[in-house]
């Protein structure tokens, strides 16, 4: 989907980037309940009515108050970043200095002939140091921000949101008063349910059991089969007594890290 180098210093390594990430989304289409028709979306004037074709439709940005500024696209067109076909590494920095919030999509970087020496050894160099590039490129016609980072011996790139673009918390709302700060008791619980909960991430323990039940739905119904319709589940008291909460909590954490325990045992033996 693209094709360039990456630049650090005076070292350029040409790469070629394909998506990282394949989202599984189920999409359904729209259709007409009574013959099962597909709906297509007509694009319609607000002020006559009349279907509008797509050579007399022109890009308006809303200022408000029914006012808007057309652009033509010549005019986006002049204002392009130059697509220069580089990475130009301008940082290196730690992983952990940024924030996830900032991180938008995923790609890897593959090297192109003739550059899988100075592929690895960049790839070798972040990994050994522990430290992630930060670097701009143009795609199409936006400038990105980008994060490069080694993983597994492959270059991965991660676009990036501006930093306008992300909401200060400092902005959200959240009442903060004597009432809402823990007790020692109750932090030195929540404390030790997090360290009992701690382990290391592995992906592959988690998967999208809704998508899962749609598509075991749809493929059922494709089969001719009748769905019975589910009751709705009862709603949860909320919690009252967050101590009680907590030890509760915590007992279940000590069960279950024993049954885990007990369960290593018997496999081993």
């Amino acid at each position: 989907m693209w094709s360039g180098s990456v630049s650090f210093g005076l070292v350029n390594v040409p790469v070629k980037m394909v998506t990282a990430t394949s989202p599984k989304d189920v999409r359904f289409h729209q259709l007409h309940d009574a013959d099962g028709g597909r709906i297509n979306q007509r694009r319609v004037c607000a002020i006559d009515g009349e279907e509008v074709e797509y050579a007399h439709i022109v890009k308006g940005y809303d200022l408000g108050g029914g006012r808007y500024v057309t652009i033509e696209p010549e005019e986006l067109a002049s204002l392009d970043p130059e697509a220069t076909r580089t990475i130009d590494i301008e940082e290196f920095v730690d992983l952990a200095s940024i924030d996830p919030v900032f991180f938008e999509r995923s790609y890897y970087l593959t090297p192109d002939a003739r550059a899988e020496k100075p592929y690895a050894l960049l790839a070798e160099a972040m990994t050994r140091t522990g430290k992630v590039a930060i670097g701009r490129f143009v795609l199409r016609t936006k400038q990105y921000v980008v994060a490069l980072r080694a993983r597994d011996g492959v270059l991965a790139l991660s676009t990036m949101l501006y930093a306008d673009e992300v909401l200060d918390p400092a902005e959200l709302e959240i009442a903060t008063t004597d009432s809402t700060q823990p007790s020692e008791r109750e932090l030195d619980m929540a404390t030790r349910l997090v360290e009992s909960l701690s382990g290391e991430f592995d992906p592959a323990k988690y998967h999208d059991e809704h998508r899962e039940k749609v598509l075991a739905l749809i493929e059922a119904k494709a089969d001719g089969e009748v769905i019975a319709q589910p009751t709705a589940a009862a709603s949860e008291a909320p919690v009252v007594d967050l101590m009680a909460a907590l030890e509760a909590s915590l007992a279940a954490a000590k069960g279950a890290a024993q049954e885990r325990s007990r369960a290593t045992a018997k496999a081993s033996a």
